[in-house]
């Protein structure tokens, strides 16, 4: 087993390279393999009922898939919007229908919430991330991050629903902040941090 490579089960570059950038600083021995350097074709199901069990499912399976030599790591996030209940929650990505088509997804959250007055658009991104061994021992952490959701994009960085994500304290939408200001306080950097300090424990 080798210790000082995880498999991310993931082919999103940029959040390979998130991963990577945030686990450098306190793990800079660790190197991260994607499902595609192990082989591993076909979408993993994600058919969890929680941000925490789908990365269970997408940890075990990537550990499956590299032969149990490495561990595997799985992320679940998304986007918990109160005036919609908790929606669109574990199916951010899919929010509109397809997978992965960011700009459906946008419109339909903002038609969902056209009526709902600004001080009321509360929401906050949340990312469970997942941290199976091959020896059976399993870690799962949980990040998140508050913000008010905007009708008018704003920045051109970041991916999904970055753009109409404000958050207060930078006065900024996640599409507007560099890589190190999102990394410092985003959903996803709060959930690597507290995974690099459990790796570091065991």
């Amino acid at each position: 087993m080798d210790v000082k490579t995880i498999v991310l089960a993931s082919r999103n570059k940029k959040k390979i390279a998130e991963l990577q950038a945030i686990l450098a600083a306190d793990l800079p021995e660790v190197s991260i393999l994607s499902l595609d350097d192990i082989g591993l074709e076909g979408e993993i199901e994600e058919n969890g009922l929680t941000f925490e069990e789908n990365a269970l499912i997408k940890a075990r399976t990537a550990m499956t898939a590299s032969g149990g030599r490495f561990a595997g790591v799985g992320d679940d996030s998304g986007l918990a919007v109160d005036a919609l209940d908790g929606a669109p929650g574990i199916y951010s990505a899919r929010y509109a229908g397809g997978h992965g088509d960011d700009a459906a997804n946008n419109a339909l959250l903002v038609q969902n919430l056209a009526d709902v007055p600004a001080e009321r658009r509360t929401a906050r991104f949340v990312c469970c991330i997942a941290c199976v061994f091959p020896d059976g021992r399993e870690v799962v952490v949980r990040g998140e991050t508050e913000g008010l959701i905007i009708d008018t994009p704003r920045g051109e960085g970041g991916f999904g629903y970055d753009p109409y994500f404000y958050y207060s304290p930078y006065g900024k939408t996640f599409a507007e902040l560099s890589a190190a200001e999102k990394n410092a306080i985003s959903h996803r950097g709060k959930a690597i941090a507290k995974l690099a300090e459990a790796l570091k424990s065991l």
